[in-house]
């Protein structure tokens, strides 16, 4: 076969990650990131939340992107088969009657003509031999292009279970701080009723109950924000599952806790990377793609040799057909070769270059996004977790700076304005928490993404995932072969 033979490209990358340097992630963690070897195909089991394993199982039979990336997988397999058709001779069969009339004696002699019949039935065959290689690059290209299709698959299941898993834990995380602010109503509703009495008493004046007041009021006011943020993940959620916006309203309304990350965080080594996230994959075989078609460019400057054949009856009536003596046949090899075309072959061959050399430098380029995506989510989530035990020492400290100053403010021994500062300072700290450890969790979802986990079928069906969790695929005109898509 003339053109490049594909060669794997030589992607160099750091023996570690940089984000497990004892300084970014320090052994103190509640979930701490270590080296070891990692299964993330479904990464969402480690969060044990049974809701949450059961949305990605739904959306990944239902997902409409899903289901666009199956119907490419089936198109990428028939660009195969019709590749493949090409090392084959075609045949066909050919049946034709035929009646004519030609003038007696010759044009212009008039009288009634002479009608003739003629009667034909064969076969036709012809065979391009690919002498050069040209079919059987293209076969090479069709092939890769269809793992490149099973790679795009995969990436989209990667991506919606970690959208999924997004929205569901911001969901969980919105429904948390509603919570508080309620709590925080509730508090600072019991306080304005305190100051009121005491205002009533003549122990306090007027400004102590508007500044209650104008706390309570503006508490209150968080919480139709919070309730809109609530149907707002909710109604991601339902698209995400294929389904009309508010069809999880009444399964997803009841609070549920925020899913908390495991106490060890497996990430493998940067090499593994290469051969885990889907989208680097693809990017390969888009590349493979690219250079097979460079070869098949390049057989368009050799001849190109056939042969063609043909067997029949013919006769001049239908019933000659049934005779053998009215056979015919014929057949031999033939050779074109396109000597002069304008430079439109040699403009062809600079044109798959040019896609090739693209191809390389977006997997370049694809591979070092990955590696930015696991180090920024690595960080991300390190520094969220210390984050989250400093808003906790905080929350227990407004806790006692919320007592102190309300005992103080009933024994007379401080003014009102201490209470408001320390009950705002509790809501904005417990607020800040609860969304910390929404980060926490958001932040874990983004490095199992960024790790390339997700590809696998929730209901037990093995995703295609990387080579070597991959069947061999042998496309086939009844589809048997494939590797199981989600249906």
């Amino acid at each position: 076969m003339v053109g490049p033979d594909y060669q794997k490209p030589d992607t160099k990358v750091a023996s570690k990650f940089a984000g497990l340097d004892k300084s970014v992630a320090p052994d103190s963690l509640a979930s701490k990131p270590n080296e070891d070897p990692i299964e993330i195909s479904r990464w969402w089991r480690e969060f044990n939340d049974q809701k949450l394993t059961d949305l990605i199982a739904v959306a990944q039979r239902q997902n409409l992107d899903v289901a666009v990336a199956i119907a490419r997988i089936r198109q990428a397999r028939a660009q195969v088969m019709i590749a493949t058709g090409g090392l084959y001779p075609s045949v066909s069969i050919g049946i034709n009657a035929q009646q004519s009339r030609s003038p007696l004696g010759g044009v212009g002699t008039g009288g009634n003509g002479r009608i003739t019949e003629s009667y034909q039935a064969g076969f036709d065959a012809s065979w391009e031999i690919d002498v050069f290689g040209g079919v059987r690059r293209q076969i090479e290209s069709a092939k890769a292009g269809l793992e490149a299709s099973f790679e795009n698959r995969d990436d989209v299941l990667v991506t919606l279970a970690g959208e999924i898993g997004t929205n569901y834990i911001n969901l969980r995380g919105a429904q948390y701080q509603l919570t508080i602010s309620k709590s925080n109503l509730e508090a600072q509703e019991t306080t304005l009723a305190l100051t009121r009495e005491r205002f009533e008493a003549g122990f306090v004046a007027g400004l102590d109950v508007a500044n209650a007041e104008a706390q309570v009021a503006s508490t209150r006011s968080s919480i139709p924000v919070l309730e809109g943020q609530v149907r707002t993940y909710i109604y991601a959620l339902g698209v995400l599952l294929g389904e009309e916006p508010a069809v999880l309203l009444a399964e997803l309304t009841p609070d549920q806790a925020i899913p908390k990350a495991p106490d060890s965080i497996p990430i493998g080594l940067p090499s593994e990377l290469l051969q885990r996230r889907p989208d680097i994959r693809r990017a390969e075989a888009n590349l493979h793609a690219a250079t097979a078609q460079i070869g098949a460019a390049i057989a368009n400057l050799y001849p190109q040799f056939s042969i063609t054949g043909s067997i029949g009856l013919q006769g001049g009536n239908a019933g000659d057909l049934g005779n053998l003596a009215n056979h015919y046949w014929s057949y031999g090899p033939g050779a074109n070769w396109l000597v002069f075309d304008g430079g439109q072959t040699r403009g062809n061959i600079e044109l798959q270059r040019g896609a090739t050399d693209e191809a390389l430098a977006t997997y370049k380029q694809t591979v070092l996004i990955a590696l930015q995506d696991t180090e920024t989510a690595l960080v991300n989530f390190t520094s969220q977790q210390r984050r989250r035990v400093s808003l906790a020492e905080a929350v227990e400290a407004n806790k006692k700076a919320v007592d102190y100053s309300m005992e103080l403010y009933s024994n007379g021994k401080t003014d009102f304005l201490n209470v408001l500062v320390a009950q705002r300072q509790l809501f904005v700290s417990e607020d800040a928490l609860a969304q910390s450890e929404t980060n926490v969790g958001t932040s874990l979802v983004a490095l199992y993404k960024a790790l390339g986990g997700g590809w696998g079928l929730e209901d037990g069906e093995p995703g295609a995932g990387p080579p070597e969790f991959r069947p061999v695929v042998e496309p086939a005109a009844d589809g048997a072969g494939s590797p199981p898509v989600a249906q």
